[in-house]
């Protein structure tokens, strides 16, 4: 039997299971007020009551009851401790693409920890691979594991690393990249190897889950197959970054690195593309293109690497009462660059002038996006934006502010001539700027603009 003492269970739930001589890993059935419950006995989480059962059921979900003093528990089939060991990696196609799945940590390489009862990082890139073997239908997979990071914790640093890494693996000649990579700060991340990874042969596409890949409603394997299928096969020569477009497991959209945001906390389709579409989307296992305004596939053409990013930038959000001594305080900081996240057209309050017009004579750069999610900036219809331009605000046209911010870190990467900064700022050089704004009234609920 199973060590039960060390499981985490205690008081009365330690003393029932003892009693039925259960350990961890057993079919037991809990009786309690009435109902019954059946399944395999799972370690209690260390930071959870200690009058609890846990059972994983047939279903795949896990239910917690309260052991009160008419709970009875029989076991009644014995088991094992609950682990996890990667599947075989399938037998490949020489024919097929040849694509390398990297991982970077986040909820797609994730499984749930059971002494805390939350999601860690725990699966490799071939665990992906290994559970996914529709995968072997569709390319040559590699496999590498570039760092094992929640994406809250993914810095500069890291994306510079990233996209050095990328460039190797294009250098040696795959067909395309994938990178698995948590959802919280994905966006950030895809707009900055936009940045980095200039003048692409292939396709590098990043993907994410909203479910840890050990739940039954998990979107990673979809999402995963709509990633590996895009990057191998599709015409297209552009960071993406591949989610489900709606929350059915019915297809994967892939949106333009530079133009795509987390708009919801735990929707499988999180992702929306702002101020554009999605470039493609794969159903069925089909790829069909959604734009035919794109960057094409070209393994003739020579990646420029470009990784440098400053760390040196701030993001400030406008709001009503904003104190204009957060922007002093920045810049005598020694911060080189500076986003304001403006109201409306792109407007901040008249008593911030003063700190921005010192700020742009001490030779720091401001550049200007909306706090809106949809819309471009307009800084010429009311005096307030006229006036921010004449102190030397950069607008940023429909860049969404977190955009905004990694294309501000990365020019800065690449020069400290605040002329030559500011119009790298407002070339563009990914497709962060969109030449007409277009109506967005259904992207809210998955489907695609009028």
């Amino acid at each position: 039997m199973n060590q039960i003492e060390d499981s985490g269970y205690k008081g009365e739930a330690l003393r029932l299971l003892k009693q039925a001589e259960c350990g961890i890993g057993d079919i037991v059935k809990v009786t309690c007020k009435g109902k019954v419950y059946e399944g395999i006995l799972i370690p209690r989480s260390e930071l959870g009551e200690g009058t609890i059962v846990i059972v994983k059921m047939k279903s795949g979900y896990n239910v917690g009851i309260k052991v009160t003093s008419g709970t009875t528990i029989e076991k009644i089939g014995k088991g094992s401790k609950p682990t996890f060991a990667s599947p075989p990696i399938p037998e490949q196609n020489p024919t097929l693409p040849y694509v390398v799945i990297m991982s970077t940590g986040g909820t797609i390489a994730s499984r749930v920890d059971y002494r805390t009862g939350a999601v860690r990082s725990a699966i490799s890139a071939s665990d992906l691979y290994g559970v996914v073997p529709e995968l072997a239908d569709i390319a040559r997979v590699d496999t590498e594991i570039v760092f094992s990071l929640y994406s809250e914790n993914i810095t500069q640093k890291h994306w510079t690393e990233l996209a050095e890494t990328v460039a190797k693996r294009i250098e040696q000649g795959v067909d395309g990249v994938v990178i698995a990579h948590g959802t919280d700060t994905m966006a950030y991340t895809s707009a900055a190897l936009s940045f980095a990874l200039q003048n692409l042969p292939v396709p590098v596409i990043l993907v994410g889950a909203q479910r840890s890949s050990d739940r039954p409603s998990s979107d990673a394997a979809t999402n995963l197959i709509g990633a590996v299928k895009a990057a191998g096969e599709a015409p297209f020569a552009e960071v993406g970054l591949a989610m489900h477009e709606t929350v059915s497991d019915i297809a994967t959209v892939v949106h333009r690195g530079t133009k795509v945001r987390k708009c919801h906390t735990s929707r499988r389709d999180t992702f929306k593309s702002i101020n554009g579409i999605p470039i493609a989307k794969v159903k069925d296992l089909q790829l069909t293109m959604q734009t035919d305004q794109y960057k094409r596939r070209d393994t003739k053409k020579k990646l420029v690497l470009k990784p440098n990013f400053s760390e040196k930038v701030a993001l400030i959000k406008f709001y009503p009462g904003l104190d204009p001594d957060i922007i002093d305080f920045y810049v005598e900081k020694g911060i080189k660059g500076i986003l304001l996240e403006g109201s409306g057209l792109g407007h901040v309050s008249k008593f911030c002038f003063s700190a921005i017009k010192n700020a742009a004579a001490k030779g720091v750069i401001v550049a200007l996006a909306s706090q809106c999610i949809w819309g471009r900036v307009n800084m010429n219809v009311y005096d307030t934006g006229r006036d921010l331009l004449s102190f030397g605000v950069v607008p940023l046209r429909d860049m969404f502010p977190e955009t905004g911010l990694v294309k501000l870190m990365w020019v800065l990467g690449q020069t400290e001539d605040v002329k030559e900064a500011k119009e790298l700022l407002q070339i563009n050089i990914a497709g962060e700027f969109s030449s007409r704004t277009l109506p967005q009234e259904k992207v809210v609920e998955g489907g695609q603009p009028q």
